[in-house]
């Protein structure tokens, strides 16, 4: 759970959902309440419904539900939900900061940048030429 280690903490529905590793949509289908305390999460964490249950029963693992964005230059930090269309970054940074700030690509290699990762960020991968 995201900087919330108190068992007294409220945690909202998209930080219960991170801390159960399940979409923010299937947390409000399946009844979670807009707000929860962390001691309430741990339990259904630990005594999964039947719905819960089956959704991890039913996981790949192939693709994650969630990660984290962490900026290469400034270290901040978004937990974020993967979008189809990412590509594996070599770098992610925010917006507000340059390229120029990398470091170099190898030689022989090409840069791309990804604009919309997350709510601030964007991909970079370095590929090498054919």
């Amino acid at each position: 759970m995201a900087n919330n280690s108190s068992s007294h903490s409220s945690l909202n529905r998209r930080q219960v959902a991170q801390a159960l590793n399940i979409p923010p949509e299937m947390a409000a289908r399946n009844g979670i309440p807009s707000r929860m305390s962390s001691a309430e999460v741990a339990a259904i964490d630990a005594n999964p419904p039947a719905w819960l249950a089956q959704s991890r029963a039913n996981s790949t693992g192939k693709r994650p539900i969630w990660v984290d964005l962490r900026c290469y230059l400034c270290d901040f930090l978004e937990v974020a939900r993967p979008k189809k269309w990412w590509p594996e970054f070599t770098y992610v940074i925010c917006d507000f900061h340059e390229n120029s700030e990398l470091p170099d690509p190898q030689a022989g290699w090409r840069r791309s940048e990804y604009d919309g990762v997350g709510s601030r960020f964007r991909g970079i991968v370095d590929t090498q030429d054919d």
